[in-house]
Formats: C-alpha cells, structure tokens, sequence
C-alpha cells in the first residue's frame, strides 16, 4: 500500500475513551489536512477525503478486501489506527488452516468444515463455515504466489501441523510467525497494485442515518486534526473486543470494540456476543513482568508436541480429556486450567506449566524461533524448561452480523469482515480459522463490493446532512479533549477489565453477570468527571475514545451472556453447566429508539457434503503422535 511518510508513532501505554451516554462527547481537536480542502463551520475545520471505498482496518482481512478491490479496478482507501503494518494479524503466530492434504491425504474441506461445526458447537453460520474451507486451497496458493514462505516438507509441499481440536494436520506456518509472514505478503500485494493507505487515524463514527452509510469521521492521531471521509461503501474490517478483559493477549490501545460500537450506532446489529475465546496458554505477568502479562504463547508449542503439568507434576489434561489431551478444544483445556488454579494446583504466580524440553533442542529452535528468543530475553530456555501459563482473553467469536457472501450488514453501503464480524467461529474458534477467514471472506467481500461501486462512487459529493453529522461529532470529540474532572480514562478502563474478568471470564453465572452489570454502570457514571491530559494526540485522550466503545461493548455482551441460560463452547455458566438444545439458536442484538433489544434466530444446516463428513466423526487422537 501506498503511503505518507511518518515518524514512528508512540506507544501509549494507558487505557479509555469518551463518556458512553453523554452524546458521545470525546475530544478531538479540529483541523485536518488532506482532501478537499478544509471545511468549517462554528470554528470548527476539517478535511474532506472522497474515496469509491473506505477500508477501516489494515490487517489481514482489510488488506484483501483491498487487494480485491485493486484488482477489480476500484481503488479504496485504507486506514489504519497503527504504523503501517502495525496491525493485530502479527499476533497470529502459529498457523493459518486449510485441507491441502500435506501429510494427511485423507483430509478434505467437508472435513475442515466439520471440525468448524464441532469446534463452534453448531451454532456457525454454516454457510460462513463451508465458504472459508472450501476457499482456503486456493487462497495458501494464492499467498505462495505472493511470496509467503511457507514452511516445506522433505518433498518440497507446504507443511503442516496439529493444532486443537483438528482430525488431521490442517495447520500451514512459517515457523512461530504465520501471521506477521502473511500480512508482509499481502502488503507486499496491496503495495504492487498501489493501495492508498493512511496510517494512525482514528475514526470516532460512522455517518450513517440508520439505512445507510455515507462515510466516516475520525481524526488524525498524530496531528489532531479531524478527518471527514466521504464514502458510499464502508468497509469495517478494525478487530475485535478481547481486551475490554485484564488478562488478554492484545496491546491496551487495540481490540477495545471499536468495530462493533461503530456498527451497533450505524443501525447494524450484532450477534454472540457472549463468546469469547480465553485462550488457555498465555503467559504469566508475576513471572515474566506486568507488560508481558496475558500475552500469547502460541498454540504451535502445544501442536508440536508441549505438555501440560500442574505443580504437583501432574499431566492434569489426562484427567480432562485423556484422547485429545493438550490438543482438545481451546475452551476446554481453558476451563481444565482454571479448574487447577481453583483447586490449589496452581503456581504462586497464578499458572500452571507448559513444557517442550523433551523435544530435540534443533526441533524446538526450529520449529519455534520466535518463542524461543522471546523466553530466552526473559531468561528462560525452553528448549531446557518449561514456561509459566494461564489462560488469556484472546479471541471474540462474536461480532457484526452479515451476509457473508457479500459482507453486507443489513446498513445499505456498510460491510464488515474478519475478526470484526461473527459466524464463522460459532461458540468456540478452531485454532488456525481466524487467519483462515480473513483472506478467504475479505476476498468475496472485495470481489462484492466492486460489484456494488458505480461512476458515481468515484466522486461522491459531502451533503449537508453529512456535514452536519461530522460537526456534530467534532463537537462532541473537542468536548472530550478538554475534559477536566479528577478520574483518568486509565482508571475506568482498568476498573472495567477487572470486572469483566472477574465476573463474565472462563465461569461465569446469574449473581456474577448482574453485579458486573451494575459495576459497569457505576464506571459509565465516572466517565463525567474525566480527565483527558495532553490534548488530542495523547494517550490519555486515545484511550478517553476507546473508553466508550468498550463500554458499549462490555454491556451488550453481558446482557447475552445473562441471556444465555446454558454452557456451549468458550460460554460457560457455572449455574447452567450443561448444554441445551433448545438454545441453539444466535443471539442478536440490535438498536431500535434508542433501546438494545436481544432477539434470538435459529440456526441454518450444512450442506449434505458437509453432513456426512459430521456423520463419520472425525476425530484427533493424541496419542499416535507420541
């Protein structure tokens, strides 16, 4: 992609956004560069950028919808909140899914599709599902010919390695960094067909009258200045919310549920919210220190062979799940974890004990580079001992709810995609799906959205009504910017992730989902007495903005997981620990007058192919790679 040149950008190091029910009064200061020229009303100014497509998000999946456009002929925008290629995707360290059939011939899609189903407890969108496994072939081909350095057998075909819950080896890598080799590759891609990219911008709201889209509004988060994009198309394709939890494998100023917030008061609804993923090897901040603490110690130690040991030297996963052991399901090796913890078979520091020393030393450097120069700066050499883990908010299933063969959002003119979105994953995401669905989703959605653009698209005007909204949004940014209470966006957003851990984590029930409810009420409360320090290129005012949209995000998945009277997949409900089917069905939550309502909606079927290959029950055994 394209772009400006820019000086590196700080790492804030806090955490918040702006009051949530206050007219979303955020601050963001008001001159823009770039576009139309400056707009002002009232004092105000702003840059107008006219874009046929606006992509918000520059990780994997907005970079294909990107690459898709490009190629169609359409050329969109991209804007990123980061540097460019400072994007979440690098985290996706251990692999990316798909049925080439590499080591195990008897692998199929129908299968890669069931194990989706089992995995998401059968509440995926079936349709979502059997897309993503039938595209993926071609789309690790299509990465190849991009130049992803896939690792390769003897033979020269891409490897492939277990990961959870997965009846076969599904899982291609490039050692312990797929996702960083595969967002270089499709950078590599976007910056070949000349994508305009635009880095650390922020946006704040969509424009949207409820029926359809007309752009975006945000700021630039370097200069401060405010930013009015006008765009028929919007892509949404800016993660998802797992750090509105203490414990998460995301940085502090990503993943707060921007995405979905900006959809939800666009007129989209959301669906299954209740799911996220507690990924159950994270690593331990007492051990390894504070900025350490939930980060992600990739499923790839596990899928090559580590073992799970309580402190009494227990390989506890034999009593939890003896066949699939270390490789079951992600929500069940979790819960297994917290149940040592809670039961008193846990370290000091809150962990148990992840090891891969009886590997070759060469095996483990080599399959696992990256985990060992981390731990290595740490002091710790893996290859000789094992590392401290306990489960980490790391993944939301749950998301915007779209057509998926078009990414449509039921807005006229807004799409969304990737993480951001959700029905692929169902209650519980396979290892290995989530960089799956980026690439092969984003590419039916780029291939959509062209479709959609017209001569028209090319140059849209900028209504009255659009800038009124955009002014109206400025005003409330400018009012947030000079916020000056006694209570810092650090503290509420650290209060609200200490109650959304402790309260709706791995366990969850009635009693504690209420008081987190109320809890939560009580920090939207506080929210009138911040104080945002240093202006609108700040930490502190960055995280004034991620404020409100984790609480809008943090309330909406609470009311679904109260909804939820049953455990299913990464939802457990320690009062209804027993899965209903009667409730299988999605949870959709939607904006009418103001109120959040809660439906529910049955779920579709898969396809006969599909079916069979559920029929015959296909199945990992641990044990034969042993």
């Amino acid at each position: 992609m394209t772009e400006p040149s820019a000086d590196d950008r700080r790492t804030a190091d806090g955490d918040a956004r702006r009051p949530a029910d206050s007219g979303r009064d955020a601050g963001v200061a008001n001159r823009i560069e770039h576009g139309e020229g400056p707009s002002s009303a009232d004092g105000l100014e702003y840059d107008v950028v006219s874009v046929p497509v606006l992509v918000i998000g520059a990780g994997a999946a907005g970079a294909r919808v990107a690459i898709e456009l490009a190629e169609s002929g359409v050329e969109p925008l991209v804007i990123g909140k980061r540097d460019h290629g400072d994007a979440h995707t690098t985290w996706a360290a251990g692999g990316i899914n798909a049925a080439l059939g590499s080591l195990d011939d008897e692998d199929d899609w129908t299968i890669h599709a069931a194990d989706t189903l089992n995995e998401g407890h059968h509440l995926n969108d079936p349709t979502a599902v059997e897309l993503t496994a039938r595209e993926m072939p071609d789309r690790i081909r299509e990465l190849v010919d991009w130049g992803m350095p896939f690792d390769r057998t003897q033979d020269g075909a891409i490897n492939q390695r277990y990961f959870g819950a997965q009846s076969y080896r599904r899982t291609c890598f490039v050692g312990d960094r797929t996702g960083e080799a595969m967002l270089e590759a499709l950078i590599d891609r976007a910056q070949e067909l000349e994508v305009p990219y635009r880095e650390n911008v922020m946006i704040t709201r969509l424009l949207s009258d409820g029926q359809r889209v007309s752009g975006a509004v945000g700021f630039d988060m370097e200069s401060g200045r405010g930013l009015v994009f006008r765009s028929n198309h919007v892509v949404l394709a800016a993660g998802g919310f797992s750090a509105i939890f203490e414990r998460h494998s995301s940085r502090d100023d990503e993943n707060n549920g921007d995405a979905q917030a900006l959809a939800l008061e666009a007129g989209a609804r959301l669906l299954d919210l209740e799911f996220v993923q507690f990924h159950p090897t994270g690593m331990v901040g007492e051990r390894y220190g504070e900025e350490w603490d939930g980060r992600l110690v990739t499923e790839a130690v596990r899928g090559e062979g580590g073992r799970l040991y309580n402190t009494e030297g227990e390989r506890f996963m034999e009593r939890y799940s003896p066949d699939q052991m270390e490789l079951d399901a992600r929500d069940v090796v979790a819960r297994a974890i917290a149940r040592e913890l809670e039961e008193g078979r846990g370290s000091e520091n809150g962990g148990v004990f992840l090891d891969i020393s009886h590997r070759d030393d060469d095996y483990v450097r080599d399959r696992l580079p990256r985990m060992v120069e981390r731990f290595e700066s740490l002091g710790v050499d893996i290859t000789e001992e094992p590392i401290e883990v306990a489960p980490t908010a790391h993944y939301t299933m749950g998301g915007v709810d779209v057509d998926f063969e078009t990414g449509e959002t039921g807005v006229e003119g807004l799409y969304a995609v990737g993480e951001t979105v959700a029905g692929v994953h169902g209650a519980n995401r396979l290892g290995g799906n989530s960089l799956a669905e980026t690439v092969a989703i984003g590419k039916l959605v780029g291939e959509h959205v062209a479709s959609e653009v017209t001569a028209e698209d090319e140059s849209p005007t900028v209504t009255d009504e659009t800038r009124a909204l955009a002014q109206r949004e400025f005003a409330s940014l400018e009012t947030l910017a000079a916020a000056d209470g006694h209570v810092e966006p650090t503290e509420l957003l650290a209060d609200l992730r200490a109650l959304m851990w402790r309260h709706a984590g791995i366990l969850r029930d009635e009693k504690g989902l209420r008081e987190a409810l109320a809890k939560l009420e009580a920090v939207r409360e506080r929210t009138t007495d911040l104080r945002v320090e240093g202006g609108p290129t700040s930490p502190s005012f960055e995280f004034a903005v991620d404020l409100s949209f984790s609480l809008i995000v943090a309330e909406t998945a609470l009311r679904a997981a109260l909804e939820r009277t049953e455990s299913r997949g990464a939802h457990y409900r320690s009062d209804y620990p027993e899965m209903n089917e009667d409730w299988r069905v999605n949870l959709v939550v939607s904006i009418d007058g103001g109120e959040r309502s809660i439906d529910r909606r049955g779920v579709g079927e898969p396809s006969p192919a599909v079916r069979e290959a559920l029929e015959e029950g296909y199945e990992l055994d641990y044990h034969h790679l042993e």
